[in-house]
């Protein structure tokens, strides 16, 4: 599956301003809003529909509605700040999480929670995690994700780098990257370059 630029104007404009650093963590989180829903809509282009019928207060009006079942399953902590825009436009969607730890010397991923929805076999999942740098935060989810019986799994992420998206591909090209930009490098501390910093931190206000 290959990896989806999403060059919106509007997603492009919501990114300037959470790479820049004079964006403080009330702005910083609108605009995590802004582009969240608008990341999400583009992901959830080919997601299960039907053709539906209601009735407006002048008559009955044909269209299409989502059916079937949709999961949204964010990577703790960094993509709970992604999920609420997620549920902006899929109120009725399960919600799963799964928390992994970055081993800052090794950037090896080890797992701390994870709780997912029953039955996700006929689900259209949607995984939502801001930042795509080593890629092995990425694999690991989507692992349990696939063990729970998943088999349509879609990513979502504000920013990537090449060895993100590189090792995603290779271990699940089956699951296509929605994201607005591919950055150039990853530094020695495993942090993309230019990115945005630490999404939690700007996010949160911690450091």
């Amino acid at each position: 599956m290959p990896t989806h630029i999403v060059t919106h104007p509007l997603v492009q404009d919501a990114l300037m301003e959470l790479r820049d650093v004079r964006t403080d963590p009330p702005a910083f989180r609108r605009a995590a809003n802004r582009i969240s829903v608008l990341l999400a809509a583009e992901a959830l282009r080919d997601v299960p529909s039907t053709r539906g019928t209601v009735t407006t207060p002048l008559g009955p009006a044909g269209g299409v509605v989502v059916k079937g079942d949709v999961v949204v399953v964010p990577v703790l902590r960094a993509g709970l700040g992604m999920l609420d825009a997620v549920l902006e436009l899929l109120p009725a969607a399960r919600v799963g999480h799964i928390g992994l730890q970055r081993d800052e010397a090794t950037a090896i991923a080890s797992k701390y929670y994870s709780k997912l929805p029953a039955d996700l076999s006929q689900s259209y999942v949607l995984m939502i995690d801001p930042m795509l740098a080593t890629g092995g935060s990425a694999v690991a989810a989507i692992d349990m994700i696939k063990a729970a019986g998943a088999k349509l799994i879609r990513m979502i992420c504000i920013v990537a780098a090449p060895d993100g998206i590189a090792l995603v591909e290779r271990h699940h090209p089956d699951v296509p990257v929605y994201t607005p930009v591919v950055d150039d490098h990853l530094n020695a501390h495993k942090y993309i370059v230019p990115g945005l910093g630490d999404f939690g931190d700007r996010l949160y206000g911690t450091e």
